[in-house]
């Protein structure tokens, strides 16, 4: 029996990265009835048939996984944005960061198209908060050893708006990768997507790299998944300040004695990262408990 990643899935093939290179397998019928569908990310067991081929046997537990995009046992979450066309909304690094940090995964903000725009208010803000951030740019290659410095021996997802070069920043990384990389529509400022399914490159030994589509399809759902009251959870710069507010249970809207919208006040905290919770906070808010999964 032989253990490996499932690096790709098309078809109803899976493809595993094991100690012995890739191999083509397809899952037992077992999976099916017991409702299980092997995803990208995901430790196998496997038998060989011969020295290319074989079938899944068993998928190991997993310490997280998304919905969309279909992808398990995440390190980190590369969220790509930037400061030059298409420039990205502040509320969409928030909320993916937000669904990353609940799931124990770690966030690194890359500023894309540097040579464009240095992104500093950018990278301000996401700095303070405390969450890796780094200067690259995919066109000249400026900033990318420090981002790949971040992401040694982990298996690390890239998300970010269409258009904003994650695909390009990828062919850097590694240039048989070789995506399609999308122009920007001059109309509407944004660049077609081009990515299909989720897949992972394997950049050196226990470090792998999946593509995934962008914000748009961004596991929206999850959030839906999660109690208002945790949401405090994803925002990691209001830690400080929870067990100072007056009252247990605190939403941190403007109530009375609360710590959190002090330090707001105070500008330890940003105020668009505050106003991404009070956002975010009042969507779950209208989710009634019975509609949760």
């Amino acid at each position: 029996m032989k253990k490996g990643r499932i690096v790709k899935g098309i078809g109803g093939f899976y493809y595993v990265d094991t100690e012995d290179g890739v191999i083509e397998c397809r899952a037992r019928g077992k999976f099916r009835k017991l409702g299980i569908k092997p995803m990208v990310g995901d430790i196998a067991e496997l038998t060989l048939q011969d020295e290319k081929h074989g079938y899944l046997q068993e998928i190991l537990p997993r310490k997280n996984f998304l919905i969309r995009p279909p992808i398990s046992n995440l390190d980190a979450i590369v969220i790509v944005a930037s400061a030059a066309p298409p420039v990205t909304d502040l509320f969409l690094i928030d909320r993916v960061s937000a669904i990353a940090t609940l799931m124990g995964i770690e966030v690194i903000v890359a500023i894309n198209k540097t040579d464009e725009d240095a992104g500093d208010e950018l990278f301000r803000i996401y700095s303070k908060v405390g969450f890796p951030t780094v200067r690259v740019s995919g066109k000249t290659g400026e900033g990318m050893d420090e981002l790949m410095q971040n992401l040694n021996g982990k298996l690390s997802a890239f998300t970010g708006n269409s258009g904003v070069g994650k695909s390009t920043m990828l062919n850097r990384i590694c240039p048989e990768i070789s995506l399609e990389t999308g122009e920007i529509n001059d109309k509407i400022g944004r660049g077609r997507h081009t990515t299909r399914h989720v897949e992972i490159f394997k950049i050196a030994e226990g470090t792998f790299i999946a593509d995934t589509p962008g914000f748009s399809s961004f596991d929206t759902e999850r959030m839906e998944l999660c109690n208002k009251e945790d949401l405090e959870k994803a925002f990691p710069e209001f830690a400080e300040y929870i067990d100072e507010c007056q009252f247990v249970g605190c939403a941190h809207l403007g109530d009375r004695g609360c710590a959190v919208c002090e330090a707001l006040e105070c500008g330890k905290i940003e105020k668009t990262r505050h106003e991404s919770y009070e956002k975010l906070y009042e969507s779950m808010r209208e989710i009634k408990p019975w509609e949760k999964r």
